[in-house]
């Protein structure tokens, strides 16, 4: 949709997303350390739940790419013409991950899936959404273009970054340069939006003007800044919370100990005081 709420949708998306990945991954980073079938089968359940909202996700999107009022209501072709392929790219971004999100689900539901195939197909979702930005803003104005191709180094990046997961599977460090990067993608495709279709009446941008290109390549910069202090953020509390419940139940074992050992003294007193 080539309007405001257009990209605030997959910017929406893309920052729930980003969000809960930035949760996720400390608290199963700080986690893995503790053999626990149990945690591992909640785990499990969780991520086919994220999976089947991440298509979810993907579904509605496509059906408002495709149902709006100017939308092609699934007609790509007729009368010698194509039918607002704008909708049509976005509808594909949304497909292919949707398809990512499926594969995920079956990588936890189904036994003989890959190990792997999940992350592969994610990557390539992300390589297919760069490579429709790419051809997406041919012959625009150049403030548009721009913008736009900042978006595409951003999906070209996180797609080489999931790409390696596929050989270095739950590494650390590329789960949240991931999580980083689509927490940036979602506050960037909100900018998009303020930028090219200003809502609540506010001036529209000068699509010529070399300052306003200045000025939005610095700003991508303060999104991407933003995104790191709220992956900092996360982290910290995370790590916090997991260190307030380790020395709450450390307490709770040391308190039944000692009631154990009161109890245990009290049983040998009376006792003691029987045989005399």
């Amino acid at each position: 949709m080539a309007n405001f709420k257009g990209h605030a949708l997959p910017g929406s998306f893309f920052l729930i997303v980003g969000l809960w990945w930035s949760v996720k991954y400390p608290l199963k980073y700080f986690q893995q350390k503790q053999k626990n079938s149990r945690l591992q089968h909640y785990q499990q359940r969780l991520e086919i739940i994220e999976a089947a909202i991440r298509t979810l996700f993907s579904v509605i999107g496509i059906l408002a790419e495709q149902f709006v009022p100017d939308g092609p209501h699934f007609h790509l072709y007729n009368e010698n013409h194509w039918i607002t392929l704008m909708n049509w790219q976005h509808s594909t971004m949304y497909l292919f991950f949707a398809v990512s999100g499926i594969v995920d689900m079956l990588t936890y539901l189904v036994t003989h899936v890959p190990l792997g195939l999940d992350r592969l197909l994610l990557a390539v979702a992300v390589f297919t959404e760069g490579f429709l930005f790419y051809y997406h803003v041919h012959n625009r104005p150049p403030l548009d273009q721009h913008i736009h191709l900042l978006l595409v180094f951003v999906l070209f990046g996180g797609g080489v970054s999931i790409f390696l997961e596929v050989i270095f599977r739950d590494n650390i460090v590329l789960e949240l340069f991931r999580t980083s990067l689509v927490i940036l993608q979602g506050t960037w495709f909100w900018q998009i939006g303020f930028v090219l279709f200003p809502p609540f009446g506010t001036p529209e941008w000068d699509q010529a003007d070399e300052t306003n290109i200045m000025f939005i390549t610095m700003c991508f910069c303060w999104h991407y800044l933003a995104a790191l202090c709220i992956m900092a953020t996360n982290y910290s509390l995370v790590y916090c919370l997991l260190i307030r419940m380790k020395r709450r139940g450390e307490g709770e074992i040391i308190g039944i100990q000692k009631l154990k050992s009161d109890h245990t003294y009290q049983t040998a007193l009376l006792s003691g005081s029987d045989e005399e």
